[in-house]
């Protein structure tokens, strides 16, 4: 197709992910993929890597693991694909097939996840999906079951002023008005259920927060209310078996 009738079929669709397709074309997702991207401290170098993208929708880390040269790269998703969230796969199909790309796929949900159905992979990204999971612990046991070496976690965290492992539950759409959104652990929890299926070593990429280095008294008081209360942040831990 040429490069208007790129952008026709480029419009016909919703899109999460921004991909540049090239020809000066960049889709206009609602996802902040870009930014995301630096945060992961992602490998420059791939070569001769396996990799699985689990819950890939519009397949942006999928197509960036292949253009760090990993030798194989499988994207999975179900939900975004043919659930009750986007429901459409175009977004991925039609940037594979501009990007020339040999991104495998797979139909398959997170619980659903063996290595007898999927096989293990040296690099796992699970970016963007934990806090949409029911049953996050059972579905991290998942996900450890086909890693072969290194898992990328990318989540929406909670409670920061916990000091021990904990999680908010949102039986409605308490989180950004968004009722997919099931479960805000904090870093001390995502940890603990990192180590708990079994990973050995695990690296946390906070989102920095800056206070004066000085607090008065009252000041203390207001920063402690501060951090007890909700809070939600974005980070990223790297763990391997």
């Amino acid at each position: 197709m040429d490069v208007n009738e790129l952008k026709e079929e480029v419009a016909k669709i919703e899109w999460w992910h921004r991909i540049d397709l090239g020809y000066g074309i960049v889709t206009p997702g609602r996802g902040n993929n870009f930014k995301t991207l630096p945060a992961l401290e992602l490998p420059d170098d791939l070569t001769g890597k396996t990799v699985l993208d689990v819950g890939a929708w519009d397949g942006f880390f999928s197509f960036e693991a292949e253009k760090r040269n990993a030798a194989r790269v499988l994207a999975t998703d179900s939900y975004s694909w043919y659930g009750e969230g986007w429901g459409t796969k175009a977004g991925f199909e039609l940037a594979r097939e501009v990007l020339d790309s040999k991104v495998e796929d797979m139909d398959i949900d997170v619980l659903e996840l063996t290595p007898e159905k999927v096989g293990t992979f040296d690099l796992v990204l699970f970016l963007g999906v934990l806090y949409h999971m029911r049953h996050p612990l059972l579905a991290l046991e998942k996900v450890f079951s086909v890693t072969g070496e290194m898992l990328i976690l990318e989540t929406q965290v909670d409670m920061l002023g916990f000091r021990r492992p904990a999680m908010a539950f949102y039986p409605g759409a308490e989180s950004h008005g968004d009722p997919t959104n099931w479960v805000g652990p904090n870093p001390k929890c995502v940890v603990a259920m990192l180590e708990v299926v079994g990973f050995k070593e695990i690296k946390v990429f906070p989102k920095k927060r800056s206070f004066p280095e000085k607090i008065g008294k009252a000041g203390q008081i207001v920063l402690r209310h501060v951090l007890q209360r909700e809070q939600k942040a974005r980070y990223v831990f790297h763990a391997w078996r």
